[in-house]
C-alpha cells in the first residue's frame, strides 16, 4: 500500500507541476498584435472600366485595431499626367465601382502619405477586403488606376 500510496503522490505531483509550468508559459506567451498590415498594387487594368494607362502604384497600410487609427503611404508611376485626387473607395468587391470612403489629403506627389481614424463600420470594411484605392488624372477623371485594399497579416 505503501508503494501505491507513494506512485499516486509522484502522480500528482506530476500533474501538478505540468500545470503550474502550463499557467506560467500562458503569461510568457507574446500578446497579440494590435496592428494589421494591408496593401495594394495600383493597375490600369483593376479600373472598372479598365483604360490604357502604363500608371502603377501601390498603397500600404497599417490599421491600428486598438483606435482605429489608419496611416498608409502611396506610391505611384508612369500616370498620364499628374494625379488629380486619390481617395479609397468603399464598400465595394473586386470589380465593382463604390463612392468615397475616405480621401486622401494629398496625392499630387510621389511618395505621399496620410493617416484617419475610422469609424467602427470603416474597419469593418477595411478589414474584409471591400475598400479599394483608386488615384485620379485629367485624362481618366474616374480613375487612372486602382486595386483592393487586402489585410497582409
Amino acid at each position: 500500500m505503501t508503494t501505491r500510496r507513494h506512485a499516486a503522490r509522484l502522480g500528482f505531483t506530476a500533474i501538478a507541476l505540468v500545470a503550474a509550468a502550463a499557467i506560467t508559459g500562458c503569461g510568457m506567451m507574446a500578446p497579440t498584435s494590435n496592428l494589421v498590415a494591408l496593401s495594394t498594387q495600383l493597375r490600369a487594368a483593376n479600373e472598372v472600366p479598365p483604360n490604357a494607362s502604363q500608371g502603377s502604384g501601390s498603397v500600404d497600410a497599417v490599421l491600428n485595431k486598438d483606435t482605429n487609427l489608419l496611416r498608409w503611404k502611396i506610391n505611384y508611376t508612369g500616370l498620364s499626367g499628374p494625379a488629380t485626387a486619390g481617395h479609397f473607395h468603399g464598400p465595394a468587391a473586386i470589380g465593382a465601382n463604390a463612392g468615397v470612403a475616405l480621401p486622401w489629403s494629398s496625392v499630387m506627389s510621389t511618395p505621399s502619405e496620410g493617416s484617419a481614424t475610422l469609424t467602427a463600420a470603416q474597419t469593418a470594411d477595411l478589414m474584409a477586403g471591400r475598400w479599394y484605392a483608386n488615384i485620379h488624372t485629367a485624362a481618366n477623371p474616374g480613375g487612372e488606376v486602382r486595386g483592393q485594399m487586402t489585410v497582409r497579416n
